[in-house]
């Protein structure tokens, strides 16, 4: 069986690294390209093969272990390399490797001209490798192996055009944010095990059951990994780091904010479902933070005029639509909303790489325009996933956001549906904003130097396909129609259900969706009046509301108030420990002592002058003390 050779999933991305990584810089870009993403090919191949052998199994087998070995063994501690194979695992599974792979492919276009494409491709598959042991892990320890791997990657790719001070400066903020919250991950993982004895998930989630809810240590548990999902997954407070994530290559923004890094906080929590039902303030912390980062994030994206930060904003705000739907109890949806972003995401960040490809490397939409015709396949592509995202029927994103509104209402609260519209209003908004500001209206480039291009077919075909996934997609998780949601019935024996679930009425249902694309189409026509019919509208109401938009333009100064408070407090207490601690008083004991001996040996040098008869007065006056000492006694 195929299921026996899982551990090749991570294995080939791995391999690829080693490959690139050692020898990359004697190969052919060609051949660097082809092994970069034919190995994640073969990971998506074998994926899909045990995908449709765990299918046949029989209906009472819910998930399977592979072990490979045994990793670490000391006293009662064990932890195993194995895989974990059930629905979530495989969804995840299929995400990455199958995004990844047309984000290596697309990349083979993208960075041919860049000299850093060997270290770039190994530093991919290096990521690949990584995020896949995070989600094919069977047990917490080998996940944070993953976690950390992701992380590392995260910092090589957002600083891989290290030579501009932003990149190296943008890659070092996201790796210190990120251990402020794998810290906080790192304790969760030693509570387990405290009070477990074991860190595999299933023994874990098994002995979890025995705990009455609301049960103390397991809402600190729970609370202490929610810390990690922050960091990871870029929500309030520790949401920074991920705008600034734009300074490495698009693709790279691509691979981060869709199929990896940011979506592996979504998925720890709902691995956890079994723990967090059993905590519902830590439900209620997760489904707060999520509503309010959906709707600050959605803000902020208004009012950015780099393409890709506007994207970034959007990755946040979405991410929080995640947490609030696994807040609220609802695990299958926050992940089936996981899915669907990873196609029209990733979609966005590679439109706006060929965008900004076309234009010689602009990134400012108020130096676009009118490029509509210029590059046909980029502009339908962006336009399927922008309805995608803004939830426009047929498209994916209508089906696993509406879903999350839906039960934001009926299991969760009034103000939390509230939040959730609003931020949907506003993300069809700024979307559309983005598309009417890039494609519509007058040529705002240099037509001296810029001639508008169409991407290569390396580039286009990854967006044709993604386009069809952003199309299509959601249609897995179609509602009122009872045994349509394919979906939720696949995932359902790896998500722990909060409560019995309650049929609603099919026209409750239906008035719902209606409502939910109505917000969604007024937002648009918000867009359409503000950046097409009336494009002098905006400017407008700047000018009324100047503070307002200022505040907002510049992301509520939250990084500087963070480098206010918190960095440079820091930076200059290390300054203090430097100069004060360190150089007076750790180095000036030192150098003190060393001073003292230097000078007792200069006055005790001056004794030994190297003359016969100097020692022997000197043994002669020592002889005649000792004999007086002794005639006096």
């Amino acid at each position: 069986m195929m299921m026996d050779y899982v551990w090749l999933i991570p294995v080939f991305p791995l391999i690829g690294f080693l490959i690139n990584g050692l020898v990359g810089k004697k190969l052919s870009k060609n051949t660097v390209g082809i092994i970069g993403s034919a190995v994640i090919g073969l990971s998506f191949l074998v994926t899909v093969k045990i995908f449709f052998e765990f299918l046949n199994l029989p209906p009472g087998v819910k998930a399977v272990e592979k072990t490979v070995f045994t990793w670490i063994s000391s006293g009662a501690f064990t932890a195993q390399a194995a895989f974990l194979i059930d629905p979530l695992s495989l969804v995840m599974l299929g995400v990455v490797t199958g995004v990844s792979f047309l984000i290596h492919i697309y990349s083979v276009g993208y960075m041919h001209d860049d000299p850093g494409f060997y270290r770039y491709f190994s530093y991919l598959n290096l990521f690949v490798f990584s995020m896949l042991l995070l989600v094919s892990a069977n047990n917490f320890l080998l996940m944070f192996v993953g976690w950390e791997g992701v992380g590392l990657c995260s910092y090589l790719l957002i600083g891989f055009w290290y030579e501009k001070q932003s990149a190296s400066d943008a890659g070092k903020k996201a790796f210190v944010v990120n251990r402020i919250g794998d810290f906080g991950f790192l304790l969760g993982i030693f509570l387990i095990f405290w009070t477990f004895n074991t860190i595999n998930f299933r023994e874990v989630f098994d002995l979890a059951a025995k705990y009455p809810v609301g049960s103390g240590v397991i809402t600190a548990i729970t609370l202490l990994l929610f810390v990690g999902a922050i960091g990871k997954s870029a929500q309030i407070p520790l949401y920074v780091w991920l705008p600034d994530a734009m300074e490495g290559p698009t693709p790279v923004s691509a691979l981060i904010h869709a199929a990896t890094m940011v979506t592996a906080g979504v998925y720890m929590v709902a691995r956890c479902s079994a723990l967090y039902v059993l905590a519902p303030f830590s439900l209620t912390v997760v489904a707060v933070i999520g509503a309010l980062t959906a709707i600050f994030a959605a803000t902020m994206g208004m009012a950015q005029n780099d393409i890709k930060r506007v994207l970034a904003y959007s990755t946040v705000s979405q991410l929080g639509y995640m947490f609030l739907a696994c807040g609220v109890g609802a695990f299958v949806s926050g992940i089936f909303h996981l899915m669907t972003h990873a196609f029209f995401k990733a979609l966005l960040f590679l439109g706006a790489g060929s965008v900004s490809h076309a234009l010689d490397g602009e990134l400012d939409m108020r130096k676009m325009g009118a490029m509509k015709k210029h590059i046909p396949i980029t502009y339908w592509t962006f336009i399927i996933a922008t309805l995608a995202i803004a939830g426009i029927f047929p498209f994916a994103g209508f089906f696993s956001k509406d879903e999350i509104l839906f039960y934001s209402l009926v299991d969760g609260h009034l103000l939390y549906w509230g939040i959730a519209t609003t931020a949907a209003f506003i993300t069809a908004f700024y979307m559309f904003r983005a598309v009417f500001m890039t494609f519509y209206g007058e040529a705002r480039w240099d037509h001296h130097h810029v001639h508008p291009h169409e991407s290569p077919p390396v580039m286009t075909v990854p967006l044709m396909i993604l386009a069809a996934l952003s199309a299509v997609g959601g249609l897995i998780g179609f509602p009122i129609i009872e045994g349509a949601h394919k979906f939720k019935e696949f995932l359902a024996p790896s998500i722990a259900p909060l409560h019995a679930e309650v049929h609603h009425a099919m026209s409750f249902e239906i008035i719902m969706m209606i409502f939910s694309m109505a917000v969604a189409a007024v937002g648009i026509y918000t867009a359409y009046k503000c950046y097409v019919k009336t494009p002098e509208l905006p400017e407008k109401i700047t000018e009324k509301f100047p503070a307002t938009y200022d505040y907002v333009y510049n992301k509520y100064y939250v990084d500087e108030l963070y480098d206010a408070t918190i960095v440079e407090p820091i930076k200059q207490g290390s300054d203090f420990l430097w100069k004060g601690v360190d150089d007076k008083v750790v180095d000036g004991a030192v150098n003190g002592s060393a001073g003292t001996v230097a000078w007792l040996s200069g006055v005790l040098r001056k004794l030994e002058t190297g003359f016969v008869q100097n020692y022997a007065l000197a043994i002669l006056i020592g002889v005649v003390l000792v004999t007086g000492y002794l005639i006096g006694r």
